[in-house]
This record gives structure tokens, sequence and C-alpha cells, in this order.
């Protein structure tokens, strides 16, 4: 199938316009964590006095009027990077559909494409985590600070979107022929939303880390520390994205394995990216269990997360990249 250049071109712009909406969010969110919640912000409730004749009485006989107090600026300045952060995911997602139409294939046929999908399911993440904090805020009056930490997640996203649409980049083009195969759909869509929640995931442990660091010794960043959601918060976070997400990635690894006998005559032959996969498996399973291991959980559990997380990383890149092997991505 011909490629459509007119479309491959309208998603390479659409790229790039969710990489500056995605920047605009980042120091939006970064301005709400500076400034800091000032509360769940509450609307103040003055009451209007009015008698039978309209005129003012000292006691309320008809009603009162409800006047809003005005909004804190950190939250004026979180609600802005909410709704900049769907902007970028919706430009986003075009420019991933719109490269998948102008192909007629998946739209994660090499690095580019496949680290593109996984900064949008990382970003998708992060907005349904948001969303059903916040209305849990909203109905137990307990806020956490959480939607500050929006631009601690953006920065690893805008980055490696930057080296995607850079270093990484490939023009749009037709599937090479081993990559030819229904299970491209369904292994390789597991790996990129595993992907995705797990660097969710160790941001959150390494942000647990550093606000154990200040509940251990408030005049060790005194002025970041205190902006962070407490470390309980962070730590459950961290947890509830692995233990969702580690099913998707162990199948993940189970399609591929299958995919492997079907292309290469055998379920697993020990490739570069085979034995880092599962390595990280490993990694992400022992995290799990010394979650649930008394004395083990806290600092210990969030380290072996982080570990994690740097095996995805390496694995992205160095196998990826550098070392040759049957699973070494095209067009770069």
């Amino acid at each position: 199938m011909p490629v459509n250049q007119t479309l491959s071109t309208y998603s390479d712009m659409a790229y790039a316009t969710s990489v500056v909406v995605y920047i605009a969010a980042m120091l939006l969110y970064f301005a709400e964590f500076a400034y800091g919640r000032t509360g769940a912000g509450a609307r103040k409730k003055e009451p209007a006095l009015v008698n039978a004749g309209g005129g003012a009485t000292a006691t309320p006989t008809i009603g009162h009027v409800e006047t809003p107090a005005k909004r804190p600026l950190s939250e004026r300045l979180g609600g802005m990077a909410v709704a900049m952060t769907v902007l970028g995911a919706l430009v986003h997602a075009a420019s991933l559909l719109m490269r998948g139409f102008a192909t007629g294939r998946v739209p994660w046929g090499n690095m580019y494409e496949f680290g593109s999908a996984i900064c949008l399911a990382a970003v998708v993440a992060w907005v349904i985590v948001l969303f059903r904090q916040l209305r849990a805020e909203r109905r137990e009056a307990t806020p956490t600070q959480l939607r500050g930490l929006g631009g601690f997640l953006m920065l690893p996203v805008i980055l490696l979107l930057f080296l995607s649409g850079t270093v990484l980049y490939a023009q749009a083009a037709p599937l090479q022929p081993a990559l030819q195969s229904y299970w491209i759909v369904i292994h390789v869509a597991a790996a990129i939303v595993s992907s995705g929640v797990l660097l969710f995931a160790g941001v959150a442990s390494v942000l647990y880390l550093l606000r154990s660091r200040y509940e251990n010794n408030p005049l060790k960043l005194a002025k970041f520390g205190p902006r962070l959601p407490t470390s309980q918060a962070l730590d459950r976070m961290a947890y509830r994205a692995t233990v969702i997400i580690f099913p998707v990635w162990t199948f993940a690894i189970v399609a591929g394995a299958i995919w492997a006998e079907a292309a290469w005559g055998r379920f697993w032959g020990w490739d570069p990216k085979e034995t880092c996969s599962f390595i990280a498996w490993v990694v992400y399973a022992a995290y799990l269990h010394a979650r649930a291991t008394a004395g083990w959980r806290g600092v210990r559990s969030a380290w072996i997360n982080i570990l994690g997380l740097a095996v995805m990383i390496f694995n992205l890149f160095f196998i990826n990249i550098v070392v040759a092997g049957l699973h070494s991505y095209a067009g770069l």
C-alpha cells in the first residue's frame, strides 16, 4: 500500500504541536507546584439577609446567596495544566492515528512511533489517575496535592518525545516483512501500555523517596518536600499502578513468545530483547513481593521499582538500538 504523504505530514505537524502543548502543561504544573495549593478551594457562603419588603434585616427570613470566593492562583494554574494535558493527549492521539492511516498499518512499526505511543500511554494513565483522585478529593474533602505532580511526569514524557522526534525519527513507510503479523497488534500494544504505566509508577517511586527523605529529616528538602503528597499516598500510587499493569506486561511477554514460535520456530531463544524483558519482569515481580513483605516496604521496595524502570529504559534504547538481535526495530 502506498504511503499517503499528506496524512504523514499532518501527523508530523500534530506530533510537534502535542510536544509544544505538553511543554506548556508542564510549566503550568510546575507553577502550581511552586505556588502550592491553599486548601481544597472551598467556596464561602455569605448570607444576604432579606426581609419581606426587600430591605436588609439581621435575621435571614427568605434565604441566602452563595458568593464564591476567588479561586487561588495555584488552582487556576492547575486547572489550565490539566486542560492543556488533555488537549495535548488528543492532538498526540491524532498524530498516531494519522500515521496509521497514512501507512495502512498500526502506528508502532519503528522506534519513533513506538516511543510516541509509550508517551501517550503514560499521559493517559496520568489523566485517569488524576481525575479519579480529584473525584475522591471532592467526595472526602481531603486534598492530596496530587495535581502539581504532573510536571514531574511530563518532563520524562517530553524528553522521550523529543528523542523520538529527532534522533529516532523515521519517515512513514510500510512494515518490514518480519513485522507483518497480527501479533504486532496484540504483543506490541500490550508492551506499549505496560511501558507507559510503568513509567508513571517509576516517577511516583522517585517522588516517594524524596518525600520520605523529607519526612525523616525535615531540614532536608525543606522547601520542596512539604509540597509533595505524603509518602504513603505516593507509595500507594506507585504500587497500584504496578500491580494493575503487571498482568498486562506478563501477557506481553507471553504473546511475544507465541509470536516468536510462529515466526522463528521456537518460543524462547534468549535473544537480547527477550532476555532484558524477562529481567524486567523478574524485577517487577520482586517489587510486588517486596511491597507485600514486612521489612521491605517503603524505601527498599521503591528502589526495586526504580530499578525496574531503569531496566525498561535500557531495554527501550540500548537493546533496541545498539545491540544487534532479532528484535531490532526498523527505520533506525
